[in-house]
């Protein structure tokens, strides 16, 4: 393989990361509207924390969970990165996502409320820092997808919002 090869291989691992992040916070909200109220048990159970908020809110499921890790599995799965990989991957993704809601509660900031870098970075890094660890990608790699992911995430939330996909502007 040659040098443009190598990059190529690179760039198409990158590409497809890039897509399981998507996946892994895209496939809950296609779950929620296929499913409505089933399976739509909050995560946190509707406890609070010591400062009377919420502890995530009631937007973060377990089906929610479900689905954006098995979405990434599957996908990594199909291209040839692992069933393993792909899990474990959207489910850091996941985890990412709801240090975020819970940062967010403890800031009283409302679950709709935007936070540029916090709404995106933990949910991205995460599992490219598996990515990384599992030899999937640079320190270098990484920052380009956080850096595009956060972009990409600021950019196109309003107009999924304006196509009715999501449910708040960001």
């Amino acid at each position: 393989m040659d040098q443009a090869d190598g990059e190529l291989a690179v760039l198409k691992v990158l590409l497809e990361l890039f897509v399981m992040l998507v996946l892994a916070n895209g496939a809950p909200v296609v779950a929620a509207r296929l499913f409505r109220r089933k399976w739509a048990a909050p995560i946190d159970g509707g406890r609070l924390w010591s400062d009377g908020r919420r502890m995530l809110g009631k937007s973060k499921t377990w089906r929610g969970l479900v689905a954006g890790a098995l979405s990434c599995a599957l996908f990594s799965w199909a291209v040839g990165l692992g069933f393993v990989f792909g899990l474990l991957f959207g489910a850091l993704g996941l985890l990412g996502d709801l240090l975020s809601s819970f940062s967010k509660r403890r800031m009283g900031l409302d679950s709709s409320a935007r936070a540029v870098g916090l709404d995106q970075v933990p949910e991205c890094l995460l599992p490219m820092v598996l990515a990384v660890f599992w030899g999937l990608a640079s320190w270098g790699g990484t920052l380009a997808i956080v850096a595009l992911f956060t972009a990409a995430n600021i950019l196109f939330s309003p107009l999924l919002y304006q196509l009715g996909i999501r449910r708040h502007p960001h």
